[in-house]
């Protein structure tokens, strides 16, 4: 896992009959912003060689934060550090805890039917109004009933969906299920479950985890897991959790300046910035992130794991009783 203090944009470029060709690249340290400068220098002239050798290459990296960053750290401000754990600002202003080895996952609660149950709905619906049709011998009809399910499949799987996941407990057992079921697999296992404002998020207590291992992306197929999230932990080396409320659940509906708020900010936009910062964080005192609700499993808490518990429960409110957001 790197969060790097500097960053900088290096540029190297080449004339080649005629036309010239510039690629940048950007550099990161964790020292000196001269070092980040060499590292995108040196990033920025490797690239183009690599270029020039007839590799298809983009020739300027996109700024990007977190999501999306791939081949490059994660670029956001640090707001404090402890041990290998590192609180960083998002892109829309929120605090993320990030953890080279304490297990993290957030399940959302799946509230819209797959691409695959939707599909279904659609042929059997196409089947239907065709059966009509013919029965009644009518082209006229069938034209008008594929109209009708073109426009309604989507309506209808979804009301299909949502009363089938009722009638199961809803959302929330169906996520909690697999909890449970996952758990009995791996009664070695010992996971705190908390309550998020879209599903849960676990945290594993029982000992530390590399993102690439095994038995996490196990885990993440079997729990449901944003493939996003267990992406973004392999590319990154590190876990991750937002532990303070989305400012729009908090009232807070001006956005984090400038945008997108990729850091580091131009020095004549950090006033500015600071000043929405303060704002938000004023609102965020009376929000909760998370919500412990139980702990399952082994009840093992293995040493390097607690200091990150006890961060990640007070920087989220998660025994505060405040409302989560």
């Amino acid at each position: 896992m790197i969060i790097p203090q500097y960053w900088a944009e290096g540029r190297a470029q080449h004339r080649q009959k005629g036309r010239q060709i510039t690629v940048r690249r950007f550099g990161w340290s964790e020292i000196s912003q001269s070092e980040a400068q060499a590292n995108a220098d040196v990033r920025a002239l490797e690239a183009l060689q690599r270029l020039l050798s007839g590799e298809t290459l983009a020739r300027r990296e996109p700024k990007t934060p977190y999501n999306g960053a791939i081949g490059v750290p994660i670029r956001e401000e640090i707001v404090s550090c402890h041990g290998d754990t590192i609180i960083t600002r998002n892109s829309y202003g929120a605090r993320c805890l990030n953890t080279p080895n304490v297990f993290f996952a957030d399940i959302d609660f799946r509230l819209q039917p797959t691409f695959t149950f939707t599909f279904s709905a659609f042929i059997v619906l196409l089947l239907l109004a065709s059966a009509i049709a013919w029965l009644a011998g009518s082209l006229t009809l069938g034209i008008i009933l594929v109209a009708l399910v073109l426009l309604f499949t989507k309506i209808a799987a979804d009301t299909v969906y949502r009363t089938v996941k009722r009638a199961k407990g809803g959302a929330e057992l169906a996520a909690k299920t697999r909890v449970r079921e996952f758990l009995a697999r791996h009664p070695e296992w010992n996971l705190r479950v908390y309550r998020t404002p879209a599903g849960l998020r676990l945290m594993a207590t029982h000992r530390t985890f590399s993102p690439n291992e095994p038995e996490v992306i196990e885990c993440f197929d079997a729990l449901g897991a944003d493939p996003v999230y267990a992406a973004m932990c392999l590319n990154q080396h590190c876990f991750r959790a937002r532990v303070s409320p989305k400012p729009w659940r908090i009232g807070i509906n001006s956005h984090l300046k400038p945008r997108p708020g990729v850091w580091p900010v131009a020095p004549e936009r950090i006033r500015s910035r600071n000043d929405w910062i303060a704002k938000y964080e004023a609102a965020a005192q009376s929000f909760a992130a998370c919500s412990l609700q139980e702990t399952l499993g082994s009840g093992i808490m293995h040493h390097d794991v607690r200091p990150v518990q006890q961060l990640h429960d007070e920087q989220c409110g998660a025994v505060s009783q405040r409302p989560i957001a």
